[in-house]
């Protein structure tokens, strides 16, 4: 099956999420990104969240309702989002690292509604753009 996304827009997702990585000063390539069938992403974290000592953290990003922290419960079980950004569906590097880093030091939640966000028409070319140019993060 062929993506409907091409080669640039593939490029473009993983340097997003790399760009995020580095916001974060993570090391190693603990995350991976899919366009297809829906776009995604998730970024293991090394710490525990305040409040949730004994569940692993994740970042999780798609193209439905951006990004969020997210509880590892068990393997067996789905993520279970705790706090979300809501600041639209590709927010820069730099303000998913705020609300990451916000998050680490027990700061209020950004949002709470686990809603769709409107669709993205763009996001193909937005993402693209990653691969392409140097954008400010």
């Amino acid at each position: 099956m062929e993506s409907e996304f091409g080669e640039t827009v593939i490029r473009g997702l993983h340097r997003y999420v790399r760009l995020v990585i580095e916001e974060l000063r993570l090391s190693g390539n603990a995350y991976y990104a899919q366009l297809d069938p829906n776009a995604g992403a998730y970024i293991a974290l090394d710490r525990k969240l305040p409040g949730h000592p004994g569940c692993d953290v994740a970042l999780v990003w798609n193209e439905g309702k951006g990004w969020a922290l997210a509880l590892e419960t068990d393997s067996r079980e789905d993520l279970v989002v705790v706090e979300r950004l809501g600041a639209g569906i590709l927010p820069s590097p730099r303000v998913v690292a705020t609300f990451t880093r916000d998050a680490y030091a027990g700061e209020a939640m950004w949002d709470k509604d686990d809603s769709q966000l409107p669709v993205c028409e763009d996001l193909g070319e937005r993402l693209a753009a990653y691969a392409t140019a140097t954008l400010p993060v």
